[in-house]
């Protein structure tokens, strides 16, 4: 494996490939980076799952095989395109990475080893972030661009998780079938270009304005006289969740037999890798004052003093983002993920101490059966572990609490069973909302009063 083409690389003169997970964020993200002279990209997705399929055994992370088919499709197309002026070297393939049992953070390293199996793909870098460092930019864009890069682009995946909630908001009361979907296209264009203009400048103030005027133009979509439907959760594996083609569509699947949806965020996870970041520097240096480590003080006070300063700008810059969106329409918020951490101390059926998305899955799946969700649905690779220790744990509290629960792995098979039990899930839900409603928002409360319903 060529190391020297993994890891991070500096994106300059490059054309930069921003894979697909949640489309709204990478759309957004890709924009960001354009705004600082970045020639960034969105690749196409799941366009090559046959040849992720052929390159990988079966036993990697189905998410896996979803990046590397894309990767490779695109070259496939850029050769056939470019002929003999293709030069590999030309492009960078952006792929973060995640540290812990999660096999997420295999994946650059595995695809570096079949793009090196290809002579004219050895040359194609792939510039990685890790969580070690909170997904710090540094080492990709020049020393200045740093800081400025990280505020804009934690703002871009902020405001894309607002106008994704906008859309699950929305689109189940909508006045007429298909307006939402035209609306929000129109809408992520415009955010895009607000991005692009002023990403590299102080964004906050005409990104905040702008999502303002797209959320009171949104508001108006919906119909109030509808009447409300059960408001459905969706955690799990980060990428299959915000990945409609991995997971088929599952949200507008759901919307289709009666739901309001609410998927957990992309910026939760960037929050609690900055939290878990802080709660380990912090263990190491109580244990480096005992063992009076001077060398090791210095260096994990400073970790410290790092995490705690990037997660105080990333909870300031949520909570003014959801602010703004709250003044016009009523959006699920995230919780703090030390709420979340004493979620789950309280319930004793886990330990934040074991890093994985099992720590958020299952405090959500938690959240929502206590503050007036209808259903939770756990959206995760086949044979992934952090989503069967999710399901592991949580059973018995679903059981005890009869509150409707699914399990939804994810291999890119057509499970013919599939539709029948989100089809059951449903009509338990339902029955669920009719037995115990679900909480009213100050929105819904105003708008069926409007309509004149109580």
């Amino acid at each position: 494996m060529s190391m020297k083409n993994v890891g991070k690389i500096q994106l300059g003169g490059k054309k930069v490939l921003i894979p697909e997970m949640n489309t709204v964020a990478a759309r957004l993200f890709a924009a960001t980076f354009r705004s600082f002279g970045v020639d960034a990209h969105l690749l196409q997705t799941y366009r090559g799952l046959d040849l992720g399929r052929k390159f990988t055994s079966g036993k990697e992370c189905y998410p896996c095989q979803v990046t590397l088919g894309d990767i490779l499709h695109f070259a496939e197309e850029e050769k056939e395109r470019l002929g003999g002026n293709f030069r590999s070297e030309n492009y960078i393939y952006f792929m973060p990475e995640s540290e812990g049992p999660c096999r997420f953070g295999l994946y650059n390293k595995y695809q570096r080893i079949v793009l090196d199996s290809f002579p004219e793909l050895r040359n194609m870098h792939i510039s990685a972030l890790n969580t070690k460092d909170g997904y710090s930019v540094a080492g990709l864009l020049q020393e200045k661009e740093v800081l400025p890069f990280r505020k804009a682009g934690y703002l871009s995946l902020v405001v894309a998780d607002i106008l994704d909630r906008l859309c699950w908001r929305v689109r189940p009361y909508e006045k007429e079938p298909g307006m939402m979907d035209e609306f929000m296209e129109q809408s992520v264009s415009l955010m895009e270009k607000t991005f692009e203009e002023h990403g590299v400048q102080n964004p906050t103030a005409p990104v905040l304005g702008r999502l303002k005027e797209i959320l009171e133009r949104g508001r108006r979509i919906i119909e109030p006289r509808i009447s409300p439907k059960p408001r459905i959760g969706i955690v799990g594996e980060i990428f299959l969740r915000m990945h409609k083609d991995s997971n088929q569509d599952l949200i507008r699947t759901l919307e289709t037999y009666g739901a309001e949806v609410v998927n957990a965020s992309l910026s939760e996870w960037v929050n609690y890798v900055s939290y878990e970041g802080l709660r380990q520097a912090k263990k190491k240096l109580k244990l480096n004052l005992k063992l009076l480590r001077l060398s090791q003080i210095r260096s994990f006070t400073k970790a410290m003093l790092g995490f705690g300063v990037t997660l105080f700008y990333q909870q300031r810059a949520q909570r003014e983002a959801y602010e703004q969106a709250n003044n016009v329409l009523d959006l699920a918020e995230d919780h703090k993920i030390s709420y979340l951490e004493k979620t789950l101390d309280r319930a004793g059926v886990y330990s934040f101490d074991v890093p994985t998305e099992a720590c958020l899955s299952i405090a959500g799946i938690i959240h929502c059966a206590k503050e007036g969700y209808n259903g939770v649905v756990n959206v995760y690779p086949f044979t992934c572990m952090p989503g069967t220790t999710t399901s592991a744990v949580v059973r018995p509290l679903i059981r005890k609490w009869r509150f409707p629960y699914l399990d939804f792995p994810c291999d890119g098979s057509s499970q013919p069973n599939r539709e029948a039990a989100v089809r059951t899930f449903m009509y338990q839900a339902r029955q669920h909302f009719m037995r115990h409603g679900r909480e009213k928002t100050h929105e819904e409360r105003k708008n069926w009063k409007d309509a004149g319903i109580s």
